[in-house]
C-alpha cells in the first residue's frame, strides 16, 4: 500500500490509525478553535494522530433552509487560524471546481463529497492542486467502483489519495456498512478511512433534513478498527443536540475520549 503523508502524519503502510475529526460545519471562529483544541488534547492523550475537519459551506443539504456555514472566505480564514494556532492539519469538503485554487492555499486535504465523487472535471480540478485528495465513496457505489475514480486523480500525476467509506444506501432513508469494502478498497493501493458518523446518518430521515443514530458510532468504529482501516473520520461536537447540522449522528467529546481509548486497545492486538 502507498503511504500518504500529511505534514508529519502518515496514513497506511502499517502506520498508526489516524483521527480526522471536528464539527460538521463551522459555526463560529471561537467554537471552531475550542472544538479543535479539545479534540487535539483528547487525541494526544490517547496517542492518536489528529487532523481537524469542518465544512465552510455545506452545499449538499436537502433543504434550502438548512444552515450551510460561513462561506469560503470567512471559513478558510477560520480554518487557517486553527491550523496556525494549534499546529494541526486541516480538511474540508469542497463543492465547486472554481474554488480549488483558493482552498489549496489553506487546506492540507481536499475532500471530494460523496455525491460528487463521479464528477470527472471536479475530481481532476482537486487532483491538479497537488494536495492530498480524500475521495468519499458515494453511498450509491460498490467499493470496486472507486478504482476508475482513483485513476482520474492519478492521471494528473497526483498519487496523494485517501479513500473514505461512509456507508451504502439500504432502501430509503437508511445506510449500512459493509466492512468488506474496507479490504476491497485497500487492495486498490491507497489508505482507507472509515467515516463512522456519516455511516449512521438517516438521509432525509426527518422529512426535510437528515436524521441519525449516533448510539451506533462507537460499535461501528471499533469494528472498523478491528477489520482494518487506516483512519477514522468522526464528526464531534460539544453538544450534538444543539448543532445546526448533522447533530443526530455526531458524538460529544466524552464519547470521543472513551472511543479512542478502546480503539488503541484494539490496535495494540492487531
Amino acid at each position: 500500500m502507498r503511504q500518504v503523508t500529511v505534514g508529519n502524519i502518515k496514513f497506511g503502510d502499517k502506520s498508526p490509525l489516524v483521527l480526522i475529526a471536528g464539527p460538521c460545519v463551522i459555526e463560529s471562529e471561537s467554537s471552531c478553535l475550542e472544538a479543535a483544541g479539545r479534540i487535539k488534547s483528547i487525541a494526544s492523550s490517547a496517542g492518536v494522530p489528529f487532523i481537524f475537519k469542518s465544512s465552510f459551506d455545506k452545499a449538499n443539504r436537502l433543504s434550502g433552509d438548512s444552515y450551510r456555514g460561513p462561506g469560503i472566505k470567512k471559513g478558510l480564514a477560520i480554518l487557517k487560524k486553527v491550523k496556525q494556532r494549534l499546529n494541526v492539519p486541516v480538511l474540508s469538503d469542497v463543492h465547486c471546481a472554481q474554488d480549488m485554487e483558493e482552498v489549496s492555499r489553506v487546506l492540507d486535504i481536499i475532500q471530494i463529497p460523496a455525491f460528487l465523487c463521479r464528477q470527472t472535471d471536479f475530481v481532476l480540478a482537486a487532483a491538479r492542486t497537488g494536495k492530498v485528495v480524500n475521495i468519499k465513496k458515494g453511498q450509491f457505489l460498490a467499493p470496486w467502483d472507486i478504482a476508475p475514480i482513483i485513476k482520474k486523480v492519478e492521471s494528473t500525476g497526483n498519487k496523494k489519495i485517501l479513500i473514505t467509506e461512509r456507508g451504502v444506501s439500504f432502501g430509503y432513508n437508511n445506510l449500512v456498512t459493509d466492512y468488506r469494502s474496507l479490504l476491497i478498497m485497500r487492495k486498490l493501493g491507497y489508505p482507507v478511512i472509515y467515516d463512522a458518523t456519516h455511516s449512521v446518518q438517516l438521509p432525509g430521515g426527518k422529512g426535510n433534513c437528515s436524521g441519525g443514530q449516533s448510539e451506533f458510532v462507537a460499535g461501528l468504529s471499533r469494528a472498523a478498527a478491528a477489520f482494518g482501516c487506516d483512519g477514522l473520520f468522526l464528526e464531534v461536537h460539544a453538544n450534538p443536540g444543539t448543532a445546526p447540522c448533522d447533530g443526530a449522528n455526531m458524538i460529544n467529546f466524552k464519547e470521543l475520549q472513551d472511543l479512542l481509548k478502546q480503539i488503541k486497545k484494539i490496535e495494540s492486538v492487531l
